[in-house]
């Protein structure tokens, strides 16, 4: 079973560093540990930055700060039956 909290405060870490406000998924990549390799895992989910970008819709850029682009992921993985 995948930790929703856990796996949010992972995405908070990876994710934090980026410049914010970002206008795109490629603001991101910087700030990113592995770059697009980063892999986020708990439970039954694992998925890479990258992997996270092709199976989610394009977002509602720009976001402003960590939190809300996170928040938007996270609603989005389970909405598409991601995070079971």
């Amino acid at each position: 079973m995948v930790d929703k909290d856990d796996l949010r405060e992972q995405m908070i870490d990876a994710f934090g560093g980026a410049d914010y406000p970002i206008s795109s998924p490629m603001d991101l990549v910087p700030a990113l540990p592995n770059g697009p390799g980063t892999r986020f895992e708990s439970g039954d989910f694992s998925m890479t930055a990258m992997e996270l970008q092709t199976k989610l819709p394009g977002g509602d850029f720009p976001y402003d700060d960590v939190e809300s682009f996170v928040d938007d992921v996270m609603e989005n993985l389970e909405e598409g039956g991601h995070l079971n």
